[in-house]
């Protein structure tokens, strides 16, 4: 009688043929190891160990991989975005959740001109292991991943989950949101801050999804965070930017980017964003729920464009009465 390994994966009872390794696990399920991370009883397995690790009976496994949560780049390189020491000429991210498919997913991030966009950290599905993957549309090598701790409700949930996208890729770019209230999913800015503060002594380089009080987006500047994103309005809102003063406070006393992220719901909002002095705009809903998603990417694209340029060229001032543009000299 053969020997069995009983194992819980994903949360599913599982049995395999004894002796077993990770690396043979995997095999077993046929997922690639190149792209999903394997945790053991909470203890994450390095992919460098695959082959020498002994999975036992008992054990609770977990195996997650990056879900959906061609033009050039559309900024000049003489004003580029600059995260943690890299230059991106897009000041557009996106998000990768929400569209009909992942091929939609794909044509939407084209259209945009992004080069970063945020995945989520979800388990693999095991029953069907062959099902498509965002990294079979979206290649890692062309656009740069950012990791995101979209459904978590404590700063535990965020630093185990973005270990395990870190193992799964190897990303350390991250960005960090930690939820507070699932009504209006604002954050949690006790728990983001003690999460900020584990994964920076980890070396992760966090952009910080907050609230938009200027004392707290201070707060995380001075623990590290690389990037502080105040929303706009609350996510998946699309009610636009309904704090200008306060997130233009916080553009003018941070020294890292500040990017705009939730709330955005058309491209006039993330060109207003943009000329409030923002380095950038993150979005996704905006774009995933149009109905024409592709097109509204290309028109998110264009917004911030503009909305950068109106900002670099200074606005004229406000003025109480009208004064017209033609000279009165030499009136008939």
């Amino acid at each position: 009688m053969v020997d069995m390994v009983r194992v819980v994966i994903n949360g599913e009872e599982r049995a395999f043929p004894a002796p077993l390794t990770a690396e043979a696990l995997l095999q077993r399920l046929d997922l690639d190891p190149r792209k999903v991370a394997l945790e053991r009883n909470r203890e994450i397995v390095p992919k460098s160990e695959f082959a020498t690790t002994a999975i036992e009976s008992g054990d609770r496994l977990e195996i997650v991989h990056f879900i959906g949560g061609g033009d050039a780049p559309p900024a000049s390189d003489d004003d580029p975005l600059i995260l943690a020491g890299r230059r991106f000429r897009s000041r557009l991210i996106v998000g990768t959740g929400k569209y009909r498919d992942f091929a939609e997913t794909a044509a939407a991030i084209e259209a945009a001109g992004a080069e970063i966009v945020t995945v989520a950290v979800r388990r693999v599905n095991i029953s069907d292991p062959k099902q498509p993957m965002l990294m079979d549309f979206v290649d890692p090598e062309k656009v740069t991943y950012l990791p995101n701790t979209a459904g978590c409700y404590t700063a535990e949930e965020a630093v185990r989950t973005l270990r395990l996208a870190r193992e799964a890729g190897g990303w350390d770019l991250v960005k960090l949101e930690v939820l507070g209230d699932r009504k209006t999913l604002y954050p949690d800015m006790r728990e983001t801050l003690k999460a900020a503060e584990t994964l920076i002594a980890e070396g992760f380089k966090v952009m910080a999804y907050t609230n938009d009080d200027p004392l707290f987006a201070r707060d995380l500047e001075a623990l590290g965070c690389v990037a502080i994103m105040p929303l706009g309005a609350p996510i998946g809102s699309g009610l636009g930017i309904q704090n200008a003063v306060n997130i233009r406070l916080i553009v003018e006393q941070s020294q890292v980017p500040v990017l705009v992220d939730a709330g955005v719901g058309t491209a006039s909002d993330a060109a207003i964003a943009m000329e409030l002095g923002c380095d950038g705009v993150l979005m996704n809903t905006a774009i995933a729920e149009a109905k024409d998603p592709v097109l509204m990417a290309r028109a998110m694209r264009h917004a911030v464009i503009a909305g950068r340029a109106a900002y670099r060229a200074g606005r004229m001032p406000k003025k109480r009465y009208a004064d017209p543009s033609s000279p009165l000299a030499g009136l008939i």
